[in-house]
């Protein structure tokens, strides 16, 4: 997997975390930086632990699973990103916003640890999981840090389309990785 893939995959992945995170920033009377630091922080962590517990999970049954792991990689992707797709179009500019930051953080990173499993899926030789999830980590940490600031200064304006666009990518990928095991595109 190649660093734009990474890159596209980490950013995809933290769009519902930035959306709550742009729903944090509506809610406060004041944002300083140091609490959109702190909501970057419990997303980032989040998002990499996740995708490294789902690795894990998905490299214990590799063995019994292997004739048909790029189906199940597919699967999972196109699950996710389409329910970022269906969330995205059922919810519209909706914002609620919790209390506390655990709550938000797992719920916002369930589909980083089924996409922690579609990874143990694709092989070590082809994906360095700690790198993976460090770029995960920190790009949700950067968006999310940003979504606090952006929802205390713009609003709710780009949340649908930042959903819609994350879904398709997650979607895009998972179609590459059967593509490519199929040896169609290479």
């Amino acid at each position: 997997m190649g660093i734009g893939e990474l890159l596209l995959i980490a950013c995809s992945l933290a769009m519902d975390a930035f959306a709550v995170s742009v729903c944090r920033g509506l809610s406060m009377k004041r944002v300083s930086v140091r609490d959109a630091c702190i909501a970057g922080l419990w997303f980032g962590l989040f998002q990499a632990l996740m995708p490294l517990i789902g690795w894990f999970l998905g490299a214990q049954f590799i063995d019994y699973i292997e004739v048909f792991d790029h189906w199940i990689a597919f699967g999972l992707l196109l699950l996710i990103g389409g329910n970022m797709i269906f969330d995205a179009v059922r919810e519209g500019e909706q914002c609620d916003v919790p209390k506390g930051m655990l709550l938000p953080a797992l719920a916002t990173s369930i589909d980083a640890l089924a996409m922690g499993v579609a990874f143990s899926m694709i092989g070590q030789d082809c994906l360095n999981i700690w790198g993976t999830v460090l770029a995960i980590g920190l790009v949700t940490f950067i968006l999310c840090v940003a979504g606090v600031l952006i929802g205390s200064y713009f609003g709710t304006r780009f949340l649908r389309g930042a959903k819609i666009a994350g879904g398709i990518v997650l979607i895009l990928i998972g179609a590459k990785i059967v593509l490519d095991h199929l040896h169609i595109l290479s």
